[in-house]
């Protein structure tokens, strides 16, 4: 799985657990599942976040997935790249259009 379908996935996940404090009255329990959101938020923007290692390890996947095939290195190192830039671009668009609001602000 490359990096964006998996920070798409946790910020899929913020996404549906903020939408569920609409629906419940309680205020501590929405201010819980609040803060889980904004926590997966902060996952999906670490996850994201492209480190050597990480674009080494994921340059080895594609390696793999295509047959470990000589002399396509680089090929493999830019789509890595690549894949980290989609998803720490999708990740600061999560962060700069989420604003933060008081879990129950839907419920009056």
């Amino acid at each position: 799985m490359d990096r964006k379908q998996l920070v798409s996935g946790v910020l899929a996940k913020a996404r549906k657990y903020r939408s569920f404090t609409r629906w419940i009255s309680d205020g501590e329990t929405a201010q819980r599942i609040a803060a889980l959101s904004e926590k997966l938020q902060r996952r999906a923007s670490v996850l994201a976040k492209p480190t050597e290692n990480r674009i080494r390890r994921r340059a080895r996947e594609i390696w793999e997935e295509n047959g470990r095939p000589s002399g396509r290195d680089e090929e493999f190192w830019f789509q890595a790249e690549r894949e980290f830039h989609d998803a720490e671009t999708l990740a600061e668009k999560a962060d700069s259009g989420s604003k933060p609001s008081e879990p129950g602000d839907d419920l009056a």
